[in-house]
C-alpha cells in the first residue's frame, strides 16, 4: 500500500507542476487572437469608424486583468515548485512544511479558478455580444489582416481549470491518506513494542 501511495503522490505533485505551468502558459496565450484581432485599433481614434471597429475595447478591457492573471499563475507556479522543496512528492511521512506547502497549492487553485473564471466569462460574453462582427470581416478584408470568431481562448479555460481543480483534489486526498496511513503505521510499531515486552 505504501509503495502504490508513494508512487501516486509523485505522480500527483508532478501534474500540479505541470497544470500551473499550462495555466501560466494560458495566461500568456488568452489574448493572442484578439492581439490579432483588435492590436492594430488605436484607442485614441475610438472615434474615427475607418479605423476601428464596435467593440474593439475588449482588448484594452482585458489588459488589466491578464496582467494579474499572469503574476498570479506565476505564484502558483512557485506554490508547485514548493512541493518539491519540502519533497511533498518524496516523503513516506509528512512534516508541517508538507501539509502549508499542500494546503497552498490547493487554496491557491481553488481562489486562482474561481477568481479567473468569473472575469474570463464575462469577457467571453463581451466578445459575443459587443463586438461588430460583420465590421470587423469588412475591415479584415480591407486591412488584409486577421478575422476570426471564434472563442476558442475563452473556452478552452473550461477544461484547463477542470483539470486544476482535480489535481488539487486529488492533492488533497493523498493528504488524507498519508494522515490515515502514518496513524496505522503508528497503531503498528505500538503493537510491536507492546508485544516485544
Amino acid at each position: 500500500m505504501y509503495k502504490k501511495q508513494l508512487f501516486w503522490q509523485r505522480i500527483i505533485c508532478l501534474a500540479a507542476l505541470i497544470a500551473s505551468a499550462l495555466v501560466f502558459a494560458y495566461s500568456l496565450g488568452i489574448m493572442t487572437d484578439l492581439y490579432d484581432l483588435f492590436g492594430g485599433m488605436d484607442l485614441n481614434k475610438a472615434s474615427d469608424s475607418r479605423r476601428v471597429v464596435q467593440g474593439f475595447k475588449i482588448f484594452y478591457d482585458m489588459q488589466p486583468f491578464n496582467r494579474t492573471f499572469t503574476r498570479l499563475s506565476i505564484v502558483l507556479m512557485l506554490m508547485a515548485v514548493l512541493l518539491f522543496i519540502t519533497n511533498t512528492h518524496n516523503r513516506r511521512r509528512y512534516y508541517i512544511s508538507n501539509y502549508i506547502s499542500t494546503g497552498l497549492y490547493f487554496a491557491g487553485s481553488i481562489a486562482l479558478t474561481v477568481w479567473a473564471h468569473r472575469y474570463i466569462d464575462l469577457f467571453r460574453t463581451d466578445f459575443v455580444t459587443r463586438v461588430d462582427f460583420a465590421g470587423l470581416a469588412q475591415y479584415a478584408e480591407k486591412n488584409k489582416c486577421y478575422y476570426t470568431e471564434s472563442t476558442f481562448w475563452f473556452d478552452i479555460h473550461y477544461a484547463l481549470f477542470a483539470v486544476l481543480l482535480l489535481i488539487a483534489a486529488l492533492l488533497a486526498a493523498n493528504t488524507v491518506l498519508k494522515v490515515v496511513l502514518m496513524k496505522k503505521e503508528k497503531e503498528l510499531l505500538k503493537q510491536g513494542e507492546e508485544a516485544a515486552v
